[in-house]
């Protein structure tokens, strides 16, 4: 399946602050740790991955539609893990679909955003990109905290049939054991560095010790005669 073959619709960065308080979501009771449990992935701004993007793919592919993301909500933002048909890399909070998405355990679907009272004046929904569809799968970490959701997006008004409700469900879990393998692997990496640089250290620290021992052999000798006289 070629990427080429995608649509490719241009969402601007939208620098204006959305006053319409209605069309933002509102913040999980446990945001503070659920922010520090995302930022300890350490994976925000980092480069495509291509597991990801295959995954994000597949979703597309399966759901039939345009666009699809893997979206981590960050305190103001939402960041783009990996995205198929959309050209920026993230979107502020206010605007994001993917933050209510957050707020539940299971798919959040809006089958057309203009007929939504939190999203028809939202400027993804009103502005050229004319966002009409949304469904989204919680990412959960194993602890159970929302880091954000892997969605797929229309411009036209539609939804999903149970077997692909399912396979979103199931990608969106296999998109947490990647976000999962990639921390063990950074931070076996950390502590094989870390190991190197202690050995490195009682390496220098046993060259030490044993300049000192010879130090101390040469000067008994001269010790000893001093003694006896």
């Amino acid at each position: 399946m070629s990427r080429k073959s995608k649509r490719r619709i241009a969402i601007p960065a939208l620098k204006t602050k959305i006053r319409l308080q209605h069309m933002s979501a509102p913040k999980p009771k446990n945001e503070s740790r659920r922010l520090k449990v995302l930022w300890q992935y350490d994976v925000l701004d980092t480069v495509p991955e291509e597991v990801f993007d295959d995954l994000t793919e597949l979703a597309g592919h399966i759901c039939k539609t345009p666009i699809a993301l893997i979206s981590l909500v960050d305190e103001d933002r939402q960041w783009f893990k990996s995205k198929i048909g959309v050209t920026i890399s993230e979107t502020s909070r206010d605007i994001s679909f993917c933050a209510h998405a957050i707020m539940r355990e299971g798919l959040f679907i809006i089958p057309d955003a203009t007929k939504d009272a939190r999203f028809k004046n939202n400027p993804l929904v009103t502005g050229r990109q004319r966002i009409r569809f949304y469904a989204g799968a919680p990412l959960i970490s194993p602890d159970g905290y929302a880091l954000g959701s892997l969605c797929v997006m229309d411009n036209r008004p539609r939804t999903l049939d149970t077997d692909q409700q399912e396979a979103l469900r199931v990608l969106a879990h296999h998109v947490v054991s990647q976000l999962e393998l990639r921390r063990h692997a950074r931070e076996l990496a950390d502590a094989r560095k870390s190991s190197h640089q202690l050995r490195a250290e009682l390496a220098r620290a046993n060259a030490e010790i044993a300049r000192l021992r010879r130090q101390l052999e040469r000067r008994a000798p001269r010790a000893a005669r001093s003694a006896g006289r």
